[in-house]
């Protein structure tokens, strides 16, 4: 048996739509500039292929209906995303399988301290200051893949004004070769998340903001910062 030095932490889940199971989530992966219109506005090309960034399993901040504004930032964005939950894994997974390994999706807002992820950027540095702080990943209940339709729209609004909007088909990369991609440079497996990329019209948010986002066919969220 083993012997812990200390009480290991609370293991980071998310609620199951619908049950009272809850999915244990082992690491989040994000993919970066995935619809073409988000790629230009942050100066890519949109030829480039997929890259990914991560979050840790414990910055997930699930049905909250008050997430907190994170310290020593100016400019926090929102970013509104379909969230992929798998149920398996494994390394160089097929396209034509990898749909096989996902549990369920979710709506997820990747929260981006954008003035610390712009400085690392320019000095050729890591972003974990501006992507993996606490609760930069609010997220919905997770629909199980059997109930879910993924044809739909996704979109944001702060405060009723609409500030995000676009098709699930308008990605770049869909979902089974964002997971094919993602097992080329990890082993995926059971309780990983994988944000899928953001539309265009990412924007600051302040405190007092209300935000609310959804994905057709997938579930909705709302939060206030605080």
């Amino acid at each position: 048996m083993t012997t812990f030095a200390f009480p290991p932490p609370v293991q980071a889940s998310v609620p199951v739509e619908g049950t009272d199971a809850v999915f244990p989530v082992r690491r989040i992966l994000c993919v970066g500039r995935n619809y073409a219109a988000h790629r230009a506005e942050m100066g890519g090309d949109e030829r480039d292929p997929p890259f990914f960034f991560a979050k840790p399993a414990d910055a997930v901040a699930p049905l909250l209906d008050e997430v907190p504004y994170p310290p020593r930032t100016a400019d926090l964005h929102h970013e509104i995303e379909l969230v992929v939950a798998l149920k398996s894994g494994g390394a160089d997974i097929a396209v034509e399988g990898a749909l096989d390994h996902v549990f369920g999706y979710a709506v997820g807002v990747d929260l981006t301290r954008r003035d610390l992820q712009g400085a690392a950027k320019a000095k050729g540095q890591p972003w974990e200051a501006g992507k993996a702080f606490d609760h930069s990943a609010p997220i919905s209940a997770i629909r199980p893949a059997a109930d879910a339709t993924l044809d739909g729209s996704i979109w944001l609004t702060v405060n009723g004004v609409q500030r995000q909007t676009g098709l699930i088909a308008d990605m770049i990369w869909n979902i089974p070769e964002i997971i094919a991609e993602a097992s080329k440079l990890w082993t995926l497996a059971a309780g990983d998340l994988i944000f899928t990329g953001t539309p265009e019209g990412v924007a600051a948010v302040v405190r007092g903001d209300r935000i609310v986002g959804e994905v057709d066919g997938v579930g909705a969220l709302a939060f206030t910062l605080v």
